[in-house]
């Protein structure tokens, strides 16, 4: 972790008001080394852990200790944490400090809120604060913002749902939202507090922030990753496809490269069974984000997409709204199932249509939500059986990748090296106590010659594996070996 140089003039501005000075940083872990700030330690050094509240004055910026009852001018601040220093000490917050004493001051990683007798309270449950400023830590420094501007400013598993929480939140870490949804929210509190609509307005403008401050709103700027790593994921959990993970490389030095997702997702067009979305759940290991699928087969209007308008009382947000609040940030990889049935709409209009929107990644509009949410974190993963029903726009959207049916030795080599053992895994066994002669394989293989992919031989692994820990447990014998007529007789 660097230590930061507070002399230096390049990360210093001079706020008005204040006697702190302003430090610039993207740590997302703060230390010793990287503080959230520094505390005035000339006259004492104050202790590593400390109680107390944060102090406003009209010329300075202080903390005041309880234990001591002796104040601290704050010296350096953290960018990311001005809005929140000036709510916990305009509401009288008690918190404590974890520092440690260095040369030039006590410097600050963490802060959390205590019980204390006679204070105020956070506005929503605990975990509120940590809720914060996990959140500001995950951002980008703060461009400078005029006061006037910074006025308008209204464990990370918790739901903001209370009016107050979320306006809390937002004159804490309002800056951790992109523009046009800062300025959404502002629009939407005052819905939501307003007593000149009506309470079904009200309503939907709380649950509509509810929703969208829950979403981590994160950058388009990716991280590197490791070839080496994502070639290991990719052979651990598929058996050739060399072609499919060429690609899928090709996409990891890319990004590597630019810092950014491809312009094109990926189509994966084959029988069933070929392992396509198994392919989809790899990348987004590999990505490190999460996933969320979209089942175009069960999409018949493109209002279960979009959501509905709020003139209705039972409105909601869309799948795809729904979607981000599930994953809880706004970078993820989107798996759409079937991509060949989105054009079989039922309903006002086609759901494929929708899908354009979202995979232009110029953003994405719900008609609930009444809001502009960034689709360029969005990663899409389609799986299609037939490339004939599936129009022009959307293939252009995508690079398309063929994926053939497996032939008798690749369904053999798949069966022995990964749907047995990855059924063994799951049910606690070793290898040893569930073993398949190889004339056992291909008898089970053969059995399933007229079927495309591997499901059935993943279905017949998993009733060899049961049948054997039945054995091992009921018959208690150590290991079950499963030749030709014992697996005829089993799987009939």
């Amino acid at each position: 972790m660097p230590v930061f140089d507070f002399s230096d003039k390049s990360y210093q501005k001079e706020p008005a008001c204040c006697t702190y000075k302003v430090f610039h940083s993207n740590e997302e872990k703060p230390s010793a080394a990287s503080p959230i700030m520094l505390l005035d330690n000339r006259k004492k050094k104050w202790e590593h852990h400390s109680v107390g509240i944060f102090t406003n004055p009209s010329k300075r910026t202080s903390f005041e200790f309880d234990e001591e009852a002796e104040v601290a001018d704050i010296l350096s601040i953290d960018a990311r944490f001005t809005s929140l220093l000036k709510w916990l000490g305009e509401n009288h917050i008690n918190v404590r400090l974890s520092g440690i004493n260095r040369e030039d001051g006590y410097a600050v990683y963490r802060i959390r809120e205590v019980e204390f007798s006679g204070r105020s309270k956070l506005s929503a449950s605990d975990g509120f604060l940590q809720f914060m400023i996990e959140r500001l830590l995950a951002s980008d420094a703060p461009e400078e913002r005029t006061e006037d501007e910074e006025s308008e400013e209204g464990g990370d598993d918790m739901k903001l749902t209370s009016l107050q929480s979320i306006k809390d939140f937002m004159q804490c870490a309002g800056k951790t939202l992109p523009d046009n949804i800062r300025l959404w929210a502002r629009r939407n509190l005052s819905v939501a507090r307003s007593n000149e609509v009506s309470p079904e307005e009200r309503r939907h403008a709380q649950r509509a922030l509810s929703i969208m401050m829950n979403v981590r709103w994160k950058n388009n700027y990716f991280e590197a990753i490791d070839p080496v790593e994502a070639r290991r994921i990719l052979d651990e959990e598929l058996y050739g496809m060399e072609k499919v993970k060429q690609r899928i490389i090709e996409t990891i030095i890319q990004i590597n490269r630019t810092h950014t997702l491809p312009a094109y997702g990926l189509l994966l067009i084959g029988p069933a069974g070929t392992g396509k979305s198994q392919v989809a759940y790899a990348v987004a290991k590999i990505l490190k984000l999460p996933w969320t699928t979209l089942d175009m087969s069960s999409i018949h209007d493109p209002e279960q997409l979009t959501g509905s308008s709020r003139v209705y009382a039972n409105a909601k947000p869309g799948i795809i709204m729904e979607a981000f609040a599930m994953a809880g940030e706004s970078n993820l990889v989107f798996i759409i199932n079937e991509l060949d049935k989105a054009a079989s709409g039922k309903g006002n209009g086609n759901p494929a249509d929708v899908l354009l929107t979202l995979l232009d990644n110029l953003g994405f509009t719900d008609n609930y939500m009444e809001c502009l949410v960034p689709t360029v974190g969005v990663y899409p993963i389609a799986t299609a059986n037939n490339r004939d029903q599936i129009s022009a726009p959307l293939m252009s959207r995508f690079a398309v990748i063929d994926i053939p049916d497996y032939s008798f030795e690749e369904k053999k080599q798949i069966f022995i090296r990964y749907s047995l053992p990855r059924v063994l895994r799951r049910m606690s066994m070793e290898e040893r106590e569930c073993i398949v002669t190889e004339a056992a394989v291909e008898k089970i293989v053969n059995r399933y010659s007229d079927t495309t992919g591997i499901r059935d031989l993943e279905q017949a692994a998993e009733h060899i594996a049961a049948n054997a820990l039945y054995q091992i447990e009921v018959d208690h014998v150590s290991s079950v070996v499963f030749d030709e007529s014992m697996v005829e007789q089993l799987l009939g």
